[in-house]
């Protein structure tokens, strides 16, 4: 039996503030296209889910967003007061390198021992300030990966597959920890990720990338709709659609979100 989290909705969420925004966003790469006219659009207290193949362009898209590549086509739009906190897919220490933790949110940002012990509290992961970088597990390594981002004191957090590493049930705990951190810091978080059955039950908005945008909005849609099929196979469709449906809220008529007593699957 899967692992299920329940999806908070957020209040008011199409209402609040566009933190960054692409529009039009196209790339090319030796004659072949990268991105084709892309739009996607992260709001404040809002987790934004980019799935797709390998290949899809879902770290590009990302690079293009924070101004790291430059589109071809397109504009990328952000907010005055954006503040990013960013988690690479990819990080290696080397093991001759004698880099502690403490040492290591200090490239981020220097702050003081206080404010380094306040951040790892945040992560769940309190005691590892003085440890080496090398001699992390994985899962470690990612609480700290993520700690360097909050050090900045983002309002947007993009994160690049951001569980690499860790096994399954770290995986459910690292998405309800990325959730708390949602809530109670108001943060935008855009998340790229191929773990599906865990992002889908977790997130607010899916983006499904394929070089296009294929299809986009609540996570129950998306996995309905028929090129997420096409992508993902009905077997996955179907058990997402079930496994997404895991709510403490349903919606009415008009759309308005409706509080339930227990959660439960439609």
């Amino acid at each position: 039996m899967p692992i299920r989290l329940r999806r908070r909705p957020q209040p008011d969420a199409a209402s609040a503030e566009v933190l960054i925004a692409g529009r039009g966003l196209t790339l090319e790469a030796q004659g072949q296209p990268v991105l084709d006219h892309v739009g996607i659009e992260v709001r404040r207290g809002e987790i934004v889910t980019l799935i797709g193949p390998n290949g899809a362009g879902k770290t590009t898209l990302v690079k293009v967003l924070l101004g790291l590549q430059r589109p071809d086509r397109g504009v990328v739009e952000k907010a005055a007061c954006v503040r990013v906190g960013y988690v690479p897919q990819r990080f290696a220490v080397d093991p001759v390198l004698p880099l502690t933790v403490s040492r290591f949110l200090d490239l981020a940002r220097r702050c003081s021992p206080a404010e380094k012990e306040a951040v790892l509290e945040e992560v769940g992961a309190p005691a590892l300030l003085a440890r080496s970088m090398h001699a992390l597990s994985g899962g470690e390594i990612q609480r700290v990966l993520l700690a360097r981002a909050l050090v900045r004191d983002p309002n947007l957090l993009v994160l690049d597959e951001p569980v690499q590493g860790v096994d399954y049930a770290g995986q459910a705990e690292l998405y309800a920890l990325i959730a708390r951190i949602r809530d109670r810091r108001r943060c935008g978080v855009l998340l790229i990720s191929h773990d599906l059955h865990l992002v889908m039950a977790a997130t607010d908005q899916v983006v499904c990338l394929n070089r296009h945008v294929c299809c986009s909005g609540l996570p129950e849609a998306v996995s309905r709709h028929p090129e997420y099929v096409a992508l993902f196979g009905r077997r996955a469709a179907s058990e997402l659609a079930f496994y997404s449906h895991r709510h403490d809220h349903r919606h009415g008529p008009d759309g308005e979100v409706v509080p339930l007593t227990a959660p439960h699957s439609i």
